[in-house]
């Protein structure tokens, strides 16, 4: 019975990785249709499919977590770790609809507000690399790589606060039509947005390999009561 679970565990780290790895190919097709030119169309034509892709991946998972916990006898890590990957994979998908929020601006962002010097693509670099980063330290049972990731958030923020500035400067030099400023500040946020799911995947992490959640350590660590 431990061995067809474990195979089954194996299994279901496959599928979290595929899932994470179409996470990954939306953000950066994302981010690189919004630097513009002759291929930015297409580029953000190529995430809503992926998107569904991200989606049907969910399904798939969240059926293996279930499968996992009514047909075998998983003992207290077990079920933390199943819990983990069932919450995780809400986020991921989360992650792809923003993906696609980032690609359906594209059309609205001008060529001339496109190729401002704004550090998006860095932003879309940190995203790409916490959201691969949080599944590996899942797979790995990594805590310290899930610490890492939820460091990086950090420098994500400062970012973010980086672009709202330039901006700002941008409408009130007349630099830029206060609807592209609009557009870049939506699309820095979904980027934003990104890296903190990507922290939430983390965390879940450290939860499946610890017992204590984030959001409980400061109530009595009753994450140490969760399945």
């Amino acid at each position: 019975m431990r061995v067809k679970f474990d195979e089954q565990l194996k299994e279901l780290h496959v599928e979290l990785i595929k899932m994470g790895s179409l996470c990954e190919e939306a953000i950066s097709l994302a981010a690189k249709a919004l630097e513009g030119g002759p291929q930015a169309k297409g580029l953000a034509a190529r995430v809503s499919p992926l998107e569904f892709e991200i989606d049907q991946k969910e399904r798939e998972i969240e059926g293996r977590c279930m499968r996992l916990l009514l047909q075998q006898q998983p003992v207290a890590t077990d079920l933390r770790t199943v819990s983990a990957a069932l919450r995780m994979i809400s986020d991921l998908e989360r992650i792809g609809d923003q993906a696609a929020d980032i690609a359906e601006l594209t059309p609205y962002i001008t060529e001339e507000a496109a190729q401002k010097e704004l550090p998006l693509s860095e932003m879309a670099r940190y995203a790409v690399s916490m959201v691969t980063g949080s599944v590996d330290a899942f797979v790995r049972e990594d805590l310290e790589l899930a610490q890492k990731i939820m460091d990086e958030d950090d420098k994500v923020d400062a970012i973010f606060s980086r672009i709202k500035e330039e901006l700002i400067r941008c409408i009130m030099e007349n630099i830029l039509e206060p609807k592209a400023v609009l557009d870049l500040l939506m699309a820095a946020k979904y980027f934003e947005r990104i890296a903190d799911h990507a922290v939430n995947v983390a965390e879940w992490v450290e939860y499946s390999i610890t017992g204590v959640h984030k959001s409980s350590e400061h109530h009595g660590n009753i994450g140490q009561d969760m399945p």
